[in-house]
């Protein structure tokens, strides 16, 4: 035995202490439904950890998720379903099963010749034969702006698309004007729609330039935290707060973070 399968073989241990009789209270208390919080929070911390570019951190967060699929995996074990071991020969199994090009026969030469064998692969699977529709392969529970870029993604592939760009910006133009009358009409039942339909529009535009939505607004989201936390540490040196603080002094300290 390598020393990978000896430390996961270690660690298939402690979580079967841990869930074992005189295993700890908190986890033998868990279940699938309590412990969802925690798969979505450690996928996220990887992420986090991924974007500052730490590996030591990335090395300790992407452990914190490995502990989640092996919870879940000991819980179905327990429910006498499945286990660990057959976690890892399903997903053996499936990738085999999807790189034809490479444990079979035959040679693809570019990602896009991948894409479409994995996606023809797919539809051929146990799991997804009963699927109604092409959208029903996209998780309901992925943040709304990835969904979005996928439900779309799926659906101009199957020619459901606009032809170029500029017909993506006609309607954006056109969902704004709605947004904009239902706002000043004050048709409030109407606003959350229509917002909704803009952010739709523009993860389109983020799908024709081949940008994540997902992660161009995440990574807004850093740059505003960054930006503010100068602005509080500026405030902070008056002895002020900042509610205290005039609005244009507020934005001098906003433009000289966005120079940093």
């Amino acid at each position: 035995m390598n020393e990978t399968a000896k430390a996961f073989a270690t660690l298939i241990n402690i979580v079967n202490t841990l869930m074992g009789e005189n295993g700890c209270p908190w986890d033998k208390a868990q279940t699938r439904e309590t412990l969802k919080p925690y798969l979505v929070e450690e996928s996220y911390e990887v992420l986090e950890a991924l974007d500052e570019g730490n590996p030591e951190k990335i090395q300790d967060e992407l452990g914190d998720l490995l502990y989640q699929i092996l919870f879940h995996a000991k819980l179905s074990e327990l429910n006498k379903e499945f286990g660990i071991r057959d976690v890892i020969q399903t997903l053996s199994e499936k990738m085999v099963r999807r790189h034809p090009h490479i444990f079979d026969q035959g040679k693809l030469d570019t990602p896009e010749q991948v894409v479409h064998q994995w996606e023809e692969i797919k539809k051929k699977e146990k799991n997804n034969r009963h699927r109604e529709s092409v959208l029903d392969g996209v998780p309901r529970h992925l943040p709304s702006l990835l969904r979005a870029q996928k439900l779309q993604k799926k659906a101009a592939k199957h020619g459901f698309d606009w032809d170029k760009i500029e017909d993506v910006f006609a309607k954006l133009d056109e969902e704004i004007a709605e947004f904009k009358e239902a706002v000043l009409s004050g048709k409030e039942a109407d606003v959350e729609g229509e917002l909704g339909d803009i952010l739709f529009v523009l993860v389109n535009v983020a799908r024709f330039k081949k940008i994540d939505a997902e992660e161009a607004l995440r990574a807004t989201n850093a740059k505003f935290v960054r930006r503010f936390r100068h602005i509080e540490r500026e405030v902070a040196k008056t002895g002020r707060e900042l509610k205290d603080t005039p609005l244009d002094e507020l934005e001098k300290h906003w433009q000289d973070a966005k120079k940093l």
